[in-house]
């Protein structure tokens, strides 16, 4: 685990070096991508050295971890940027709407519904991702690829969401190129403009494939529990 700001700010410039790499190797787009910092099941004492090293996008997969966490360090750094990047339930969705600024995993028609109630009651409209279960695994979420681009509509013209782009995560130990790529076509489809796809093992194919967000987390915070 990364334990100081100067193994913080050598975590983040590898990983950003590479990204760049990758980004310039085989061009825009994108013109820029974005580093979620994915600091799920890390405590407060092992995120502030990234936020101190500068880092200010981070993305957690649980409600109830972030609420007890994220406050705390929302009061020290104002600036920060907090995706939701696991599967929400319609009951956390206040919560959510409450704790986050981008929802990454909208991905049936009821829990866009519950998430454009809350946000009107909220006063807010958070930017969306649809989740696409890119390889069509009965344990994962995210919708269905052949439904994806209609249901990237339903979110906007029936429920007035802010959908910016879609996610996926391909299936363990397959080659991603293909799925990465798949997912970019379905967000031109789509017509949105953001990808966030790719994680620790595969963000730089991710960026060949036009990623615009990936999500990292063993590579800079170092193994979980």
């Amino acid at each position: 685990m990364v334990g100081s700001v100067a193994a913080a700010q050598m975590a983040l410039e590898r990983i950003e070096s590479r990204m760049e790499t990758a980004r310039r190797r085989f061009g825009p787009p994108p013109a820029a991508v974005t580093l979620v910092a994915v600091s799920k099941t890390f405590a407060a004492v092992a995120i502030e050295p990234f936020l101190e090293a500068g880092q200010r996008v981070f993305g957690e997969n649980r409600v109830q971890e972030t609420k007890e966490k994220w406050p705390a360090l929302r009061d020290a750094y104002p600036d920060i940027e907090l995706h939701l990047i696991g599967p929400l339930q319609t009951n956390k969705a206040r919560e959510a709407v409450a704790l986050f600024d981008v929802i990454e995993t909208v991905d049936r028609e009821r829990l866009a519904g519950v998430l454009a109630a809350e946000m009107a009651r909220a006063g807010k409209r958070l930017p969306c991702f649809v989740q696409v279960n890119i390889g069509g695994e009965a344990q994962k979420a995210g919708v269905a690829v052949a439904d994806a681009v209609d249901f990237v509509a339903r979110c906007r013209e029936v429920h007035g969401l802010d959908i910016v782009g879609l996610m996926c995560i391909p299936p363990d130990g397959q080659p991603p190129g293909p799925y990465f790529a798949q997912l970019a076509l379905l967000g031109r489809a789509a017509g949105v403009e953001r990808l966030s796809m790719g994680m620790s093992g595969d963000f730089e194919t991710a960026i060949a494939m036009g990623a615009t967000h990936v999500r990292v987390g063993s590579a800079l915070f170092g193994a979980r529990d």
